[in-house]
């Protein structure tokens, strides 16, 4: 079950200022550790010990394989890359530099398989929930059995945070 709780967007800049979206409102979040332990109850036949080292150096490879240029696509899950933050553009290519136009890189993920936003959607039932963070709501409205797909899991309107979706929506090159 995936609650969620609204906010209204607060950006007076913005078409959507005061309309209220959806944002998830997770229970927890779990590492490594606890995946792993999930994992053994699941009768996979590893232990605990052992699906935390895999998951582990699969974290440290693909660190290293997306500073090297690579795409990593894990089936079913995502498929990880490197992004670029842009400070701001250059007039022209000559004029162009690394110190001045980009500010950094980001970790990319875009969700593949039974992961795919297509297939979350299909699979996922929504509540509201009950007690609420940074924002203001009313009432409690249970909409289980994904009969209310408020906030589909996009990234647009309210707030000022991209706690939804999986979709860069920032600026620049990628």
């Amino acid at each position: 079950m995936v609650k969620f709780v609204l906010r209204q967007n607060k950006n007076e800049q913005s078409s959507a200022y005061g309309k209220w979206y959806a944002y998830p409102q997770p229970d927890e979040t779990m590492d490594l550790a606890a995946l792993a332990k999930h994992m053994e109850e699941h009768n996979t036949g590893f232990s605990e010990a052992m699906c935390t080292g895999v998951m582990k150096a699969m974290v440290k490879c693909i660190k290293e394989q997306i500073l090297a240029g690579k795409n990593i696509k894990i089936d079913d899950l995502a498929i990880f890359s490197i992004g670029l933050k842009n400070r701001m553009g250059a007039n022209t290519p000559e004029e162009f530099s690394v110190s001045t136009n980009i500010e950094g890189v980001k970790l990319r993920a875009r969700a593949t398989g039974i992961l795919s936003n297509a297939q979350l959607t299909l699979s996922a039932s929504l509540k509201r929930a009950t007690s609420i963070l940074g924002g203001s709501s009313s009432g409690s409205n249970n909409t289980g059995g994904g009969s209310d797909n408020t906030g589909g899991g996009s990234d647009t309107g309210g707030g000022n945070d991209n706690t939804g979706g999986g979709s860069d929506t920032g600026g620049g090159m990628e």
